[in-house]
């Protein structure tokens, strides 16, 4: 805005707020557009700086007694004018347009050669006027509003370091696995036979075997450990082996164990050493993981 003539610009609709509100509300308006557009928060967008300074200028002339009423005279002078631009047609327009560079052009002049004489002050130069007192001076208001601004990014900052630093929760509901074997006569795998090869992981929240189509299970482990460890190691009877997969990876898959990729076969026995944990088993849960069999069975 430092190009432009302040009173080329609605610092009132730049800001969002009425030309009757009070200093708090212009306060209020100004963190709300600052903090959207300050330049910490947008680094990649050029015109931010530049959006943020006009912003910081509104707020200098808009909280500043004398030159708010300076500006306010100008914006309705030229609100006035504009109104009755629109009232004449084309050519009365230009005319009026002539006139007003004309009249202008020689107060300008008069001014040049009478630099001691008092000719009256048009209403933009008082605006001028004020504004450059405005720069000598500085904004003791804007200087606070500016130091509010940068503790709130400083504590955003830190709130939004410490959440990374949480660690993530696991949602089991979202990652279940699918278990696949080949079942043939006499060899099929009840659930009670999979519960033994899956509970020693962790806690089986719940686990429902496909009645209609054999040799097909869906499991939910309770921690993203457990079924990283069943995807790797667990084999079930090298007769029948499992194969497992997940319904849903969660994102960013990188806690999967290198020998999940190895094809190794691990006996059950290995890990005959893990913690046992109570089973918990959720009807409702088992009613979705029913759902999704049947809808995986219309694919």
């Amino acid at each position: 805005m430092a190009s432009k003539k302040y009173s080329d610009v609605n610092l009132y609709d730049l800001l969002g707020i009425s030309l009757e509100c009070d200093q708090n509300e212009i306060r209020k308006a100004y963190r709300k557009k600052a903090l959207e557009c300050h330049p910490d928060k947008n680094p990649d967008n050029p015109k931010a700086v530049e959006r943020f300074h006009e912003l910081s200028k509104a707020l200098e002339i808009l909280t500043d007694e004398s030159a708010r009423a300076a500006y306010d005279k100008v914006l309705k002078a030229k609100k006035a004018a504009e109104l009755r631009t629109r009232q004449l047609d084309g050519k009365r327009q230009k005319l009026k347009l002539e006139l007003e560079e004309r009249e202008q052009a020689a107060l300008h002049k008069l001014a040049k050669s009478r630099p001691y004489s008092t000719v009256t002050k048009s209403d933009e130069e008082v605006l001028q006027e004020q504004i450059e007192r405005l720069r000598r001076e500085g904004s003791r208001l804007l200087e606070e509003e500016q130091r509010a601004m940068q503790e709130q990014f400083r504590r955003n900052h830190a709130e939004q370091k410490k959440l990374q630093q949480q660690p993530v929760q696991f949602d089991s509901a979202q990652h279940r696995i699918k278990m696949k074997w080949k079942a043939e006569p006499g060899q099929d795998y009840t659930q009670q036979d999979l519960l033994k090869y899956l509970k020693k992981y962790g806690d089986v929240v719940a686990l429902v075997v496909n009645s209609k189509r054999r040799g097909r299970a869906m499991v939910e482990l309770a921690t993203r450990e457990a079924c990283d460890m069943v995807l790797a190691y667990e084999k079930g009877d090298p007769a029948k082996p499992l194969h497992f997969e997940w319904v849903t990876p969660p994102a960013a898959d990188k806690q999967t164990p290198k020998s999940a990729t190895t094809g190794c076969s691990v006996s059950p026995t290995d890990y005959e050493d893990l913690v046992m944990r109570k089973l918990r088993q959720a009807e409702e849960r088992k009613r979705l993981i029913e759902q999704m069999m049947k809808d995986d069975e219309g694919e």
